[in-house]
């Protein structure tokens, strides 16, 4: 046993030279493992130290059992607990603001908070300046701030709940970076007081108490329970940090997952690269092993030899892989520490130390297991082997290929099966689809010698045309061994698969809700009153911007059937024509009406109407609460004199854009800070803009997959270099010159990258479509027609696998540039 050891290391030894970009993957895999631990834990941290902060420093808090929010005498009755010194509020409602010169937020939304007089019971952050102090004081948060182009000291213009608007001194600037509350949204803060004055819809949130010096917290939490009714869940300080804490760890157990799938991929590709790394390495050596088996070792002992060879390369890279992944979190945290604006956050992307043990093993068996075919395969190696001039180009496939051949027939069959059934709606569509996803995958993979040896000859078809002798050669050479050619090229394809997949159900998603939300509204901005009246002021105000196409919306009340009904109308001519119910409304004639439920026809203020019904949403999105609509010249013979405008559709003119109708929107209304203004388009961008970053996020995680399934294209070619050392001496000999041995190598590369690329992208794009197709439905092609930027994303995967291979060959062309004629012609092997 002592001499087998001995004879792995040194062996092990010997062959490492060849094993180096092996073990490089297998270390970015483990990195990568370390980075995506620590970056989620970051990242958790982050919503966990925010909550934390936002439990503020009071010594209880009373929060609401149910999500209606605390009743209004819950702070007076807590107040007449004896242990309680103090009590505040915490209350938020719904209110605007307007800056100096009438520019206005996007659909002019603000959350409004309460400022506590006390700074312990006050949990907000300030972020410069000082906290308002009376009610004609207030602070915004610095990107409302600067939005409406406000400083601390300059006047803004707060709405009230009557509509009109009051100026107030902006006294400084609340800090919502690490806000769960107030975050992502704009924010308002005023005293308490002020609450009413200024917002509207009121809910208290929360209780937060300062209890007497000596008294016991504990004791004084079950009394203001009981005194709550126990409707409430009253905790200390304490008990709020904790309860912040553990809704962190349920967050870090979802973003963990979400971020290993993406390691497993990776780990899963670098599996590959191992197994097909250690089996042309055997194959190399097939005579040593047949040598080996002469002088008495049997297979078992062959196997431990390789799985020990397998054991250490694991635990090198993997060692190599935690301090990689333990700089980069270390170096991640610098920059987060030095540049990036937390707050009181503190964040760090180092993670636990068991997180590098276990990482460390998981590589480390992760590398056994790959080699544990290889190793059965070489020990199969016959002992009359021995005899051969060289080493086998391949080694046996270990178990009965009737068998294998079968069992991936079948799982093609299941997976072919399930994404079939997955392809008619229901409950389980896109889990049948998901699984025969998987399975079909697979399959193809089992297949791939057979499959992927057929395309590299279709993509090397323009690579022997126009390079001549090169092309034919390299195209050749992978086509002939399709067994190595097949297993480098997987690697690509699986995770060029996983990425256009998701770029695909991403896009078409995206797609279909951009068509959804534009086919919702008829006009870019739409312009409402709280009281279904938009002042004549407003409209003419509006109609004056040329910059502006203005559609009123008339409304009146009347009776329909018997009942009290809002009966609306407009112009339809400029409205966007491929919005829902655009071409109903101007089909529409005198004498009908377009309602939500009616047919036949319908009865209003003493008229009979044609109805056409189902167009509910039509209703809606023109005016919310609307029974009927009808033409213009109809609602004036239904109610003449009696309509009111009850909003205002408004678009870009000819020849004017969007910001710009804006900037007109907002000086036209400059005296009506009370109306409401919804911009369609710059919803359409919000969500554009995370679909975006969802989309950047996981392209960049799979990035580290395509860069390990790099790795294991250079391997291959640097082994091949060393087998066909003959070979290019001879080539070199009959005429051919190093350029051109360094552009069939290049072109080995770039097809052997090209291969996988393409098979995933096709596999891609059918997983990707099928999978929103059993969600949305649709045809194939309208998916992919409505799936924005996929096209432009996949050419872009391709190209950076395209420059991957040039970038996989460049180590393997140096070494054969600098390889002597006379010394390759001698070689054996």
């Amino acid at each position: 046993m002592k001499r087998l050891s001995s004879f792995a290391v040194k062996d092990f030894r010997a062959q490492l030279r060849q094993l180096v970009l092996t073990g490089v993957a297998i270390a970015v895999g483990v990195a990568f493992l370390v980075l995506s631990v620590g970056g989620s834990g970051a990242l958790v941290q982050f919503y966990s130290q925010s909550a934390t902060v936002e439990v503020g420093n009071a010594d209880l808090q009373a929060v609401p059992d149910s999500g209606r929010g605390l009743p209004k005498e819950a702070a007076a009755r807590a107040g007449e607990v004896a242990s309680v010194a103090q009590v505040s509020e915490r209350v938020l409602g719904a209110g605007k603001v307007v800056g100096s010169s009438g520019h206005r937020l996007l659909d002019d939304r603000a959350v409004v908070t309460s400022i506590a007089a006390d700074a312990k019971l006050r949990w907000q952050r300030l972020d410069g300046g000082r906290w308002p102090q009376g009610p004609d004081e207030a602070v915004l948060d610095r990107g409302t701030a600067e939005h409406l182009g406000a400083r601390p000291g300059d006047t803004v213009r707060l709405v009230k709940p009557d509509g009109k608007a009051a100026g107030v001194k902006l006294t400084g600037l609340l800090d919502t970076s690490s806000s769960t509350t107030l975050g992502s949204q704009a924010a308002i803060g005023v005293p308490y007081e002020a609450m009413k004055t200024y917002a509207t819809g009121l809910t208290t949130t929360q209780l937060d108490m300062d209890i007497r010096e000596g008294a016991d917290a504990s004791a004084t939490a079950k009394a203001v329970k009981k005194a709550l009714d126990g409707n409430a869940s009253v905790v200390t300080h304490a008990r709020a940090v904790d309860n912040a804490k553990q809704a962190g760890g349920t967050a870090y157990l979802i973003v963990l997952s979400a971020a290993l799938s993406f390691v497993m991929i990776a780990m899963a590709v670098a599996r590959m690269v191992v197994t097909n790394t250690f089996s042309v390495v055997l194959a190399q050596r097939a005579r040593q092993l047949a040598l080996l088996r002469c002088i008495g070792a049997d297979r078992d002992q062959v196997r431990r030899i390789i799985r020990s060879q397998g054991l250490m390369l694991g635990v090198l890279a993997s060692a190599t892989g935690l301090a990689a992944g333990g700089g980069a979190c270390v170096l991640g945290t610098w920059l987060l520490r030095t540049f990036a604006d937390l707050g009181p956050v503190e964040l760090s992307l180092l993670p636990h130390w068991t997180v590098f043990v276990l990482a460390g093993l998981f590589g480390a068996l992760l590398t056994v297991w790959a080699v544990r075919k290889p190793a059965k395969a070489a020990a199969a190696v016959p002992p009359v082997a021995a005899l051969a001039q060289s080493g086998s180009a391949t080694l046996p496939e270990p178990g009965h290929k009737a068998v294998r051949q079968t069992f991936s027939v079948l799982l093609l069959i299941f997976g072919v099966y399930m994404l079939t059934v997955g392809l008619f709606h229901g409950d389980l569509a896109l889990l049948n689809v998901t699984i025969g996803a998987i399975c079909s995958f697979f399959a193809v993979l089992r297949f791939a010698p057979h499959l992927l040896p057929p395309l590299v000859g279709l993509l090397g078809f323009p690579a022997r045309r126009w390079l001549g002798t090169t092309g034919k050669l390299a195209t050749q050479q992978l086509r002939s061994n399709a067994r190595r050619t097949s297993a480098a090229a997987s690697a690509m394809l699986v995770g060029v698969t996983v990425a256009v997949s998701a770029v695909t159900a991403i896009g078409a998603t995206g797609g279909s809700m951009e068509s959804k939300m534009s086919s919702r509204v008829p006009a870019v901005f739409t312009l409402n009153a709280s009281d279904n009246k938009v002042p004549a002021g407003a409209v003419e105000s509006l109609r004056t911007q040329p910059e502006l196409a203005v559609t009123p919306v008339r409304a009146a009340h009347l009776t329909v059937n018997g009942h009290k009904s809002l009966v609306i109308a407009a112009d339809p001519a400029q409205f966007q024509e491929d919005a829902k119910g655009v071409p109903e409304a101007r089909a529409l004639k005198d004498g009908q009406a377009l309602t939500d439920t009616a047919r036949g026809s319908v009865t209003v203020a003493g008229t009979r109407l044609a109805a056409v019904s189902d167009h509910s949403s039509w209703l809606d999105t023109l005016l919310p609460g609307a029974d009927m609509y009808v033409t213009e010249h109809t609602l004036d013979r239904l109610a003449p004199g009696a309509t009111t405008v009850a909003a205002v559709c408004l678009d870009p003119a000819d020849g004017s854009d969007h910001d710009t109708a804006r900037t007109a929107i907002d000086r036209a209304l400059s005296d009506y800070p009370h109306l409401r203004v919804s911009d369609a388009e710059a919803k359409l961008t919000s969500v554009r803009q995370l679909l975006d970053r969802m989309l950047l996020v996981i392209t960049t995680l799979l990035g580290f997959s395509m860069a390990i399934a790099a790795l294991g294209v250079a391997a291959t070619l640097m082994l091949a270099v060393e087998e066909r050392t003959r070979e290019f001496g001879m080539l070199r000999a009959i005429g051919m010159a190093g350029r051109q041995l360094r552009e069939m190598l290049t072109l080995e590369s770039v097809l052997l990258a090209l291969t996988g690329a393409v098979a995933g992208t096709v596999l891609g794009l059918v997983y990707g479509v099928l999978a929103v197709r059993s969600v949305l439905g649709g045809s194939p092609l309208t998916i992919l027609a409505s799936s924005d930027g996929t096209a432009l994303t996949v050419l872009g995967i391709l190209a950076a696998t395209a420059l991957t291979g040039i970038a996989a060959s460049v180590l393997p062309a140096r070494r054969v540039r600098r390889m002597a004629v006379v010394d390759a012609l001698h070689t054996s092997g």
